[in-house]
């Protein structure tokens, strides 16, 4: 808005003569940023007005107070409060990516980031028209350069190093103790997956929930004292450890991150399992010709991810070199879009910009497709389970220990930056809208989690006749 202080209008002494020189006449130009926050308070405005039908929105700053939708039982009622002017240039410009850094930066405060994320989805089709021109562009620009740049060996491990080169001590605040850094399984021995909402979080729940998504795993891939596992994205050995110590397997594990690689072997040597689990620095694409039908199973744990729809092909390839021709078993589990919503050209959001750079979800059917055409139909589909319902109740476990464990002076050694309480603050907002964000998402259908088993033709089912 234009006002004395901004106007773009002449500006003339208050001097009784008529004529002036040119020196004694003053221009005051518009602030650029002021005319921009300005329009794009305002369109935001406008799509709000028209995109909550849903659940009921209060929105304010230091022009006004704005409600929209209407409050009824049972709805979310979300209290937003607009700190900073950029508020409104980050969502206009960039939408969900937008508002992430809005918060991260503090330019917003939320009563709840959950109640957020549910009242953004439940009006999704609304929201939409929030959509610009600009932003239609760099979307494009970043789905193409993410399906064919995100993925390539040397990008792979930059993209590695800022997703998991980051502090362990990071990973241990908020990780159960196996570090399991995937979806675990809820049953009724920790209420279910709503257990800790019902009646409370417990101590030792987590442990017990991943540890039983690890046995799981390793019981679909039918492995027996002996058989020896090859693991695409080690972690920090937690699945390659109770496969040796409770299972007798041998493992060969492969990772791309040097933090993960020192502490796994660190935990591996501390369990007495060094003889008989190896943890190598190297990219999937690049297993030796030793590997060639020398495994009995294969497991990979929420690491599809971070292959590429372009290289998924591939990637069933070299599983199918690694087993054994009978008698073995592929299992694999991945965060997914639903078949509605995926694409190989997957934009810039805040998981693949802020989480996990260049990841791209696939579906359960692009990864079918693909084992299919990777193993030249030498792998047969035994099963398909979607774990998506357990993963919003990790995610608040991950979250309640974040907030517990994660303080400013126990973390600086690791990032000297968040020395800073402003750098600080935005770390932890990053995490606890990571949480937040995908916890709504596995919650309302927008993404699922899938477990994918594979066995070889004519592998004889349990006795059953």
């Amino acid at each position: 808005m234009l006002n004395a202080a901004t106007s773009s209008a002449l500006t003339f002494s208050s001097s009784p003569n008529f004529y002036r020189s040119p020196s004694s006449l003053s221009i005051v130009l518009p602030n650029p940023k002021s005319i921009i926050s300005s329009y794009a308070r305002s369109s935001v405005l406008a799509v709000m007005e028209k995109a909550i039908t849903r659940g009921h929105l209060t929105v304010a700053d230091s022009e006004g107070v704005h409600h929209f939708g209407t409050r009824s039982k049972g709805s979310n009622d979300v209290y937003l409060k607009v700190v900073s002017s950029d508020f409104w240039m980050r969502i206009l410009f960039s939408q969900d990516l937008g508002f992430s850094e809005a918060y991260m930066m503090g330019d917003v405060e939320v009563d709840s980031l959950k109640a957020v994320m549910d009242l953004w989805l439940d009006n999704e089709s609304g929201m939409d028209n929030l959509t610009s021109a600009v932003s239609r562009v760099t979307s494009a620009i970043s789905g193409l350069s993410n399906a064919f740049l995100g993925q390539t060996r040397s990008k792979a491990r930059l993209n590695a190093i800022a997703s998991y080169d980051q502090s362990n001590e990071l990973f241990k605040a908020f990780l159960s103790q196996e570090m399991m850094y995937s979806c675990a399984l809820w049953t009724e021995a920790e209420g279910g997956v709503r257990g800790d909402l019902i009646s409370g979080p417990t101590p030792g729940d987590l442990e017990a929930a991943q540890l039983r998504k690890i046995r799981y795993v390793l019981t679909a891939a039918k492995v027996k004292p002996g058989d020896r596992i090859l693991e695409f994205g080690s972690g920090w050995g937690g699945m390659a450890i109770e496969a040796a110590r409770t299972f007798g397997c041998e493992v060969d594990t492969l990772t791309l991150s040097k933090e993960q690689k020192a502490l796994a072997e660190e935990r591996i040597k501390a369990a007495g399992l060094q003889d008989v689990i190896r943890v190598h620095l190297m990219d999937y694409r690049e297993i030796p010709p030793s590997f060639e039908k020398a495994f009995d199973a294969f497991v990979s744990i929420e690491m599809l991810e971070h292959v590429g729809s372009k290289h998924y092909h591939d990637y069933f390839r070299l599983v199918d070199f690694a087993l054994k021709s009978n008698n073995a078993t592929a299992v694999v589990s991945a965060s997914t879009f639903p078949e509605s919503r995926y694409s190989g050209y997957q934009p810039e959001d805040f998981m693949r910009k802020y989480m996990w750079p260049n990841s791209c979800l696939p579906s359960a059917t692009a990864l079918i497709t693909a084992a299919n055409t990777g193993s030249e139909a030498r792998f047969t589909l035994e099963g398909v389970e979607n774990h998506a319902a357990h993963y919003p109740r990790t995610l608040r476990e991950w979250g309640r220990r974040l907030d517990a464990n994660v303080r400013q002076d126990l973390i600086v050694k690791d990032y000297p930056s968040l020395k800073d309480k402003a750098e600080f603050d935005a770390f932890r907002r990053k995490w606890q809208y990571l949480f937040a964000y995908a916890g709504a998402g596995f919650a309302k259908g927008y993404i699922t989690c899938h477990m994918l088993t594979f066995t070889r033709p004519n592998d004889c089912p349990a006795t059953c006749d």
